[in-house]
């Protein structure tokens, strides 16, 4: 081979050879980085999107009861008469046809077992100021079925509540979970009374609706736009008070499912879930290193059915 075409070969030095991976490596450190904080926030905007559009369907759901409550069915004829019997006034409220119960701050729901009337509502919160759920909402309202000779008018009771998961609750200091259940049951006309209808064929107990929920609060508003607190309930006597519920403020606040921030909220700086009535706002500091995000949905349900 000619020497001169020997010297005419290029090629790259080790140095050369050294610079360029360095470059390429930099190169690559941006782009995963940018990669890194785009996913990243991306992930965030998904998980805030997700939190907000199940609470928006769980709250369509609500407000259809709720608007639904007192309803009473008045075309058609029922040989037995309607109303026939409604267990209102100073009655516990497992058995309460009144339309519209709040409770304040209390978990769980067992039915009313008409044949030992033990079942009460079952009460209970965890043990910590910072993270104390829910409040519990009854529902009453009546339908009617021209086809069902048999029972023709319906009532129905749908109950809202929250318990933990699991259940029975974690241990304390470990992730506080709730969930949002949903209990739908019915009466039957019987001789001159209404009784439960165990063939219910719609009626469900217990039905989970939606995890990862920090609080459910419900606050009842009069005719003059006033707060009725506490809200009125039928086993105390104020249940004329019942039948001056105008409108019903209701919050869902929420938890992602996954660790959001990149770090725990400072203790000067908390992370902060505003309430809609007193005691309820509630502040989130570093304590057990808690990185999730917390978001409310609030919205005004108007009642359409009780009247004074």
């Amino acid at each position: 081979m000619n020497k001169n075409k020997i010297k005419n070969i290029v090629g790259l030095t080790l140095i050369e050879i050294m610079i360029g991976i360095i470059i390429t490596s930099i190169m690559m450190a941006a782009m995963y980085t940018t990669y890194s904080v785009v996913n990243k926030t991306y992930t965030q905007v998904t998980s805030r999107a997700k939190i907000s559009r199940s609470g928006r369907d769980i709250i369509e759901m609500i407000m259809r009861d709720v608007r639904m409550a007192g309803f009473k069915y008045f075309l058609g004829i029922n040989e037995k008469g309607d109303p026939i019997e409604f267990n209102t006034g100073n009655v516990p409220i497992k058995i309460s046809h009144d339309p519209l119960i709040i409770i304040k701050n209390e978990l769980g729901y067992t039915r009313y077992d008409p044949d030992t009337d033990t079942d009460t509502d079952m009460v209970g919160k965890w043990n910590s100021a910072k993270d104390l759920c829910c409040d519990k909402i009854h529902i009453v309202y009546d339908d009617y079925d021209q086809h069902d000779v048999a029972q023709p008018y319906k009532r129905y009771k749908i109950t809202y509540f929250a318990k933990p998961i699991p259940d029975p609750p974690a241990i304390e200091g470990t992730d506080k979970r709730y969930g949002v259940f949903k209990t739908v049951e019915s009466w039957k006309q019987e001789s001159s009374k209404w009784v439960i209808n165990p063939d219910c064929d719609v009626c469900y107990h217990n039905l989970l609706i939606r995890d990862h929920v920090v609080d459910m609060e419900f606050i009842p508003f009069g005719p003059e736009g006033t707060a009725l607190l506490p809200p009125p309930r039928s086993d105390n006597n104020s249940n004329q008070d019942l039948y001056q519920i105008r409108s019903v403020d209701v919050r869902l606040t929420f938890k992602s499912h996954k660790e959001f921030y990149r770090s725990a909220a400072k203790e000067d700086k908390p992370r902060i879930v505003q309430g809609l009535g007193e005691d309820r706002t509630r502040e989130y500091e570093n304590i057990d290193n808690d990185k999730f995000l917390r978001d409310s949905v609030v919205v005004t349900i108007h009642t359409r059915n009780i009247g004074s």
